[in-house]
């Protein structure tokens, strides 16, 4: 790695952990960044999830300092989860570099039309595992799938079955959000890594940008404007990103 690659993995891992706690959509910036780095897909998809796992771990030990957080709904929510991401893990360790590099572009294209849509009426109660149902279970399930597979937009789909479908508050679904991201990755990261697919070096440099950018998202309590700036930079990079990425 040269000193531009270190500075580029610090400085948008930093925006891709801020991001990826307080909305969704970091992981659009820096999966790219580690392919435009020289990483092949599938490398730069298992080395992506180094930096994840530092950074929900920083967030979730964050919320739990802040007293946020409810361990048996958390649970509840991730254990079709992690299922569901050890079969779209295994899956990406063998799809064909074209395929997947159309499929991240189609990942991007979905998660900014998600990030568009309207916000819902709010239940401000907190969660609690009554309120979970077969159908939360089974999205719970295909989100794994997913988030194992390419993680790139999957807060997006937290946001569709904890915000949209359950109603709960942005807070705590930014909460459970990065638990269950946490419990899911840790697996699909093992069968990357056993496949010879992650870069540690760079995963580490990546993980060091997004435990910074992850610290300062759980201390900042962002307003409803200021949630929407954080949006709207989102949407603007990502589509440079899909640009160079059609025309790469």
């Amino acid at each position: 790695m040269s000193i531009t690659d270190v500075i580029a993995l610090l400085a948008l891992g930093g925006i891709a952990g801020f991001i990826n706690v307080l909305s969704a959509g970091g992981s659009m910036l820096t999966l790219p960044l580690l392919m435009f780095l020289g990483l092949p897909p599938q490398v730069a998809n298992g080395t992506n999830r180094v930096a994840i796992v530092l950074q929900s771990t920083t967030a979730v030990a964050g919320f739990r300092r802040m007293g946020h957080g409810n361990l048996r709904v958390s649970l509840h929510l991730a254990v079709p989860a992690v299922l569901g991401s050890l079969l779209g893990a295994w899956v990406a360790t063998w799809v064909p570099d074209v395929i997947f590099e159309w499929v991240l572009i189609l990942a991007m294209i979905f998660a900014s039309a998600f990030m568009l849509l309207p916000q819902p009426r709010l239940e401000t109660n907190p969660l609690t595992v009554n309120r979970l149902g077969p159908v939360i279970y089974m999205a719970m399930f295909l989100i794994g799938v997913y988030g194992g597979f390419i993680q790139v937009g999957v807060g997006a789909l937290f946001i569709v079955v904890l915000y949209r479908l359950l109603r709960i508050d942005l807070r705590q679904v930014n909460v459970f959000k990065v638990s269950i991201i946490l419990l899911y990755t840790v697996p699909a990261l093992m069968i990357f890594a056993f496949n010879g697919q992650v870069r540690w070096s760079m995963g580490l440099v990546l993980g060091l940008g997004n435990i910074t950018g992850a610290f300062v998202a759980v201390k900042v309590n962002l307003s409803n404007e200021g949630a929407k700036w954080v949006k709207w930079i989102t949407l603007v990079m990502a589509a440079a990103i899909l640009i160079r990425l059609i025309v790469y």
